[in-house]
């Protein structure tokens, strides 16, 4: 949710409206964005407390739907990215853009290192690298051959 509001302003916007997000959606209750109909659709863009994007509301709505059946087919959304792990980051940004909405390349590969997926997040010179590795990421995972 954040990664896509994000995209095309600072960070620092999206953490100043951090709080007014997690009202505006509900907490970021997947199912209850999922359930999201025009009503909240509406409420959303009228909103000056959070980003009034159409794509953007619309994406994060039909993300959460998307979460939701990850979650009945794969059990879980880890389960769903575990599933498809390894991959090059181009095929991360196929696979994320055939389910998910407003999904590019920065949104996916932000997304996934930030979770663990990709490397990225520290440079093997940074302090914290090792307590990283240490975690066994799961871009850290010996012997996996990343797909397209």
């Amino acid at each position: 949710m954040l990664e896509i509001n994000q995209a095309g302003l600072s960070w620092l916007t999206i953490l100043r409206k951090r709080e007014t997000l997690r009202r505006a959606y509900d907490a970021f209750d997947v199912g209850r964005v999922a359930g999201f109909a025009e009503t909240e659709r509406a409420r959303l863009l009228a909103d000056p407390g959070v980003i009034r994007h159409r794509l953007k509301v619309d994406a994060a709505i039909h993300n959460a739907g998307a979460v939701l059946e990850m979650r009945r087919t794969a059990g879980s959304f880890a389960a769903w990215l575990d599933a498809h792990h390894p991959r090059t980051p181009t095929g991360w940004t196929r696979v994320f853009r055939s389910v998910f909405r407003f999904t590019g390349g920065e949104i996916t590969r932000s997304f996934l290192i930030a979770t663990g997926y990709l490397p990225g997040a520290h440079d093997p010179a940074c302090p914290v690298y090792a307590e990283v590795l240490r975690r066994r990421p799961a871009w850290s995972t010996a012997g996996d051959t990343p797909r397209g």
